[in-house]
């Protein structure tokens, strides 16, 4: 696998080389001929071997110019170690944080709340409980959870109670984190799951948990605490500058 990989990147570089050129366009036509049923949504040229970025709306792959070959996978810069294809694809996937309809959502406050983020997750989903364990020991977080009920048709029933519940926040964390089921909630209680169904289905959010940050870039899957920590930090809005003192 290795070395047909370098073999095709070679190709790439050597192509290149000769000054045989294309453009994204050009590479996007080539994989419509060969692919007829994959939808691109844009093609891009990268500064790696002469590779194209795919984007696909939800994933990345590479081709070169005429797209006789492709390739899957995570594409890691030697130099820095960096992952470009999954920083890639954040930015590719981020979204407008403050158009989140942030009401539909179960809202916690820990410590000065001053880092926001907005995750979905499903109540039957046992990533999302050990998820839940480790972000309750983050501080000075404001964290919006929408119910995402995606899994089964418990998930429906289970997230319309916790939402009808006197106390949403703690018939969440009952659930999540002690495994206490909430009460049944009134027949005629309305709620906004389809609402976030919907959203969620619009922002591609193909499994739980999903969370976004401020600015506006996501992370999928229950990653390690570290991991959040650091995208809360570099998330962070830079302070607004100082107002200019008034002319006398």
């Amino acid at each position: 696998m290795m070395n047909k990989l370098i073999m095709a990147l070679a190709a790439a570089f050597f192509a290149v080389s000769c000054g045989v050129q294309a453009n994204p366009d050009d590479v996007k036509k080539e994989l419509a001929k060969k692919f007829p049923d994959l939808k691109v949504e844009r093609v891009t040229k990268t500064t790696y071997g002469g590779l194209y970025e795919v984007f696909t709306g939800t994933e990345i792959f590479y081709a070169d110019q005429k797209a006789s070959f492709v390739i899957t996978g995570d594409l890691i810069d030697t130099g820095t170690r960096a992952n470009v294809s999954q920083s890639r694809l954040s930015k590719l996937t981020a979204i407008k944080f403050d158009e989140l309809p942030l009401q539909n959502a179960i809202k916690f406050v820990r410590g000065d709340g001053s880092r926001r983020m907005a995750i979905f997750e499903d109540p039957l989903c046992g990533f999302c409980k050990k998820f839940e364990a480790d972000i309750a020991t983050l501080n000075n977080v404001t964290a919006y959870v929408f119910l995402y009920p995606i899994l089964a048709q418990d998930s429906h029933v289970k997230s319309k109670n916790i939402w009808c519940a006197k106390d949403r926040g703690t018939a969440w964390q009952d659930w999540m984190l002690r495994n206490t089921p909430p009460a049944a909630a009134a027949e005629d209680c309305k709620t906004p799951l389809e609402e976030n169904v919907a959203l969620g289905q619009r922002l591609r959010v193909n499994g739980t948990p999903v969370t976004f940050f401020e600015d506006g870039e996501r992370l999928t899957g229950a990653l390690p605490l570290e991991r959040f920590e650091e995208k809360l930090k570099s998330a962070d809005r830079p302070d607004p500058p100082a107002a200019a003192p008034a002319k006398k």
